[in-house]
């Protein structure tokens, strides 16, 4: 969970925040980056804003307003792209990577442009882990997260300034990555992770998947799919609630300490058959350090919390949901983020 550490609730597999099991909303899965959002669909786009115009819910005043936005259904997976029709990556290896081919050398930097990472969840950790990947001359990423920027998400998210508030968060960090890698074939899909869109999602079938998903529910499903279909996977536990990125660890998930989540995760899996009491080949970032009680801040303290965010009241993860807003730090999202991201290019270029 990149932004928030998790509690266990008395229902199994739940929604984190709700403990109820959420039913997914989606929006179209371009296969490449357009200018303008609302291209390619513009009879379903014509009454809403601006794609790139700061939110409405900032000009209207705090609480912000409903915002009224379309979701789409997520292309079925037959319509999907294919690896086999994805364009060739670039094999000649471009100056910009002088200095990590004297790391990881031509071999190494020739793997990293034919591999295809797959990034489930795009807050404070995976917008961190997209770019580090596109720094590392990841040649191919697909960017899934179902959400829009909100005005909270800017103390800790890339894709996050006050004038992309109410932006898609997948749009915008692709937009973010291809500025980086020009070569690189980047899909951004805003769409919600469950076993409806599961097959979909991970069509292109990835070489590897960084799970940094806020939904319980949603997580247990990924990491599940992934230890069925032998696609390697490493997953984001807690990094909200915390302060020292000196506790931070990475380790398979049976050999966790001190993180709520990962004892979740333990449960949940080992009734799904997942053995957890020896390795579950399933590698994990998380903190050592015991969670923070938040702070109040003074608007909350006479009215209680408020959200601000400009998602719908039926998003599938709104923040009026969760039991407690804890706080979060840049230095602690980023560095699970970089742990993630060195262990995947690690893994891709056997450099172990």
């Amino acid at each position: 969970m990149a932004d928030s550490p998790f509690f266990e609730s008395p229902q199994t597999a739940s929604d984190c925040d709700s403990g109820q099991t959420t039913q997914q909303t989606s929006v179209k899965s371009p296969s490449g980056i357009e200018s303008d959002c609302c291209a390619s669909e513009s009879s379903v786009c014509s009454d809403e804003p601006a794609c790139h115009s700061a939110s409405p819910e900032l000009q209207a005043g705090l609480p912000r307003q409903t915002r009224v936005r379309t979701w789409e259904t997520v292309p079925s997976p037959d319509k999907r792209p294919v690896r086999e029709s994805l364009p060739e990556p670039i094999q000649k290896i471009h100056r910009r990577w002088d200095r990590f081919v004297r790391l990881v050398g031509d071999q190494g930097v020739l793997t990293l442009l034919r591999s295809h990472v797959t990034i489930f969840g795009l807050g404070g950790v995976g917008s961190y882990a997209a770019e580090a990947l596109a720094r590392s001359a990841v040649g191919r990423m697909t960017l899934v997260d179902f959400d829009d920027v909100c005005l909270t998400n800017i103390n800790r998210q890339l894709q996050a300034f006050p004038g992309t508030v109410g932006q898609s968060k997948a749009l915008l960090l692709a937009e973010r990555v291809k500025a980086i890698h020009p070569e690189m074939w980047v899909d951004p899909v805003q769409a919600f992770y469950d076993q409806s869109t599961s097959d979909a999602l991970l069509t292109p079938r990835p070489d590897f998947v960084i799970d940094a998903i806020d939904n319980v529910t949603s997580k247990i499903q990924l990491l599940e799919t992934c230890l069925r279909l032998n696609i390697p996977v490493i997953s984001i536990t807690g990094a909200g609630a915390r302060l020292d990125p000196t506790r931070i660890r990475v380790d398979d998930l049976s050999r966790t300490k001190v993180d709520p989540l990962a004892r979740v995760l333990r449960k949940e899996l080992s009734k799904r058959g997942v053995g957890t009491e020896s390795a579950t080949g399933i590698p994990v970032v998380y903190s050592e350090e015991e969670i923070l009680e938040p702070e109040i801040p003074e608007w909350d303290r006479e009215t209680g919390f408020q959200c601000i965010c400009p998602h719908r009241e039926d998003s599938p993860h709104a923040c009026e949901k969760r039991r407690k807003i804890y706080g979060t730090a840049t230095f602690m999202t980023a560095a699970f983020a970089m742990a993630a991201a060195s262990h995947v290019v690690r893994q891709l270029t056997g450099k172990n």
